[in-house]
């Protein structure tokens, strides 16, 4: 029976979102009613979560690291109250608050019945990916990050997935996907890979998409740039931002986004609806009028631009269609 699985991308809490938390965790506070009720079709909701949720820790002190994001242990109860059933902590914000956050940002989100991938208290518990019964179907999901290589979990330190993509999937991570493969109906990566703010996918990310789907993935969900890139069956390049409170640059629009809805079955991923949201500050909604349509043509383009850039993705650029409102991907 096919599910529907909510996919957002860079979910910041800290800074400004975090003052707004301590105050109230009611999601309507955060996101508007009608983009909480289109999260409510999704059988499981899955996001990248760029910061920890933390009292405690100290700031981890690294050169040309500006930012640090930490959100009160309150988020949780934010995040759980949205639905999100599964976060990957494998991205470059999981140590800003040292081990410390790390390991607590894990326990509060445990503790609010919300799972956990790409970061732990070691190497073994940063590489376990999990293993999620949605509408009868077993989602394996695992989070993995090329970026930063010093908040890399070892057998004895506390940190994220890490894997230099840039030199290629390394063997033990296509093991990885593969054993995860063997024990769920579908296999979903969601790998925190490349620059923030660039248009498009790296040719590296496009070799390592083929390499995660070649290996057993079912569908590969990247974040990191900020801003969504095109879609090649089945990797979503980049799912942009969710909610932050980031300055916006205008030419990227980074404060113009989408929430994807994919429907898979056992097969894989069959259909993709793109709904384009406007991230305010501290705040996201539907986006309507000219946000909608800017969204609408920059999507359509990027995906266009995949099947232009040669070989290198699993599949070509996707055709984008819109259905009462929602841009519309056939993913097989």
């Amino acid at each position: 029976m096919p599910v529907t699985i909510a996919l957002a991308g860079d979910t910041m809490l800290g800074r400004g979102v975090a003052e707004r938390v301590a105050q109230s965790v009611d999601p309507a506070r955060f996101f508007s009613a009608d983009l909480l009720e289109v999260l409510g079709e999704a059988d499981l909701f899955v996001l990248n979560l760029e910061c920890c949720v933390s009292g405690r820790g100290r700031r981890w002190d690294a050169p040309g690291k500006p930012f640090h994001f930490r959100a009160p242990p309150q988020a949780a109860e934010l995040l759980a109250g949205m639905g999100v059933g599964c976060v990957t902590l494998a991205n470059n914000h999981a140590l800003d608050y040292g081990s410390e956050a790390l390991l607590d940002t894990r326990e509060w989100l445990a503790r609010c019945g919300i799972l956990c991938v790409g970061a732990g208290a070691d190497q073994a518990e940063a590489r376990r990916p999990e293993v999620v019964t949605a509408g009868g179907l077993r989602v394996g999901v695992l989070g993995v990050t090329d970026h930063p290589a010093d908040f890399a979990a070892t057998a004895v330190r506390p940190g994220v997935n890490y894997a230099d993509l840039m030199v290629g999937v390394p063997p033990w991570l296509a093991a990885d996907v593969e054993d995860l493969r063997a024990r769920a109906d579908v296999v979903v990566v969601t790998p925190h890979w490349g620059p923030n703010m660039t248009g498009r996918p790296r040719p590296y990310i496009r070799s390592a998409a083929r390499s995660l789907v070649s290996a057993g993935a079912g569908l590969v969900a990247g974040h990191s740039a900020h801003v969504f890139h095109g879609v090649a069956p089945p990797v979503l390049y980049d799912l942009g931002d969710f909610i932050n409170d980031y300055i916006v640059d205008a030419s990227l629009r980074n404060d113009l986004g989408l929430l994807f809805l994919v429907t898979m079955d056992e097969h894989g991923p069959v259909r993709l609806y793109g709904v384009p949201v406007e991230l305010l500050h501290c705040r996201t909604r539907l986006a309507r009028d000219d946000e909608w349509r800017w969204i609408r043509d920059r999507f359509a383009a990027a995906c266009a631009d995949l099947g232009r850039t040669g070989p290198g993705a699993p599949g070509q650029g996707a055709t984008v269609t819109d259905e009462d409102g929602r841009l519309v991907v056939d993913m097989r």
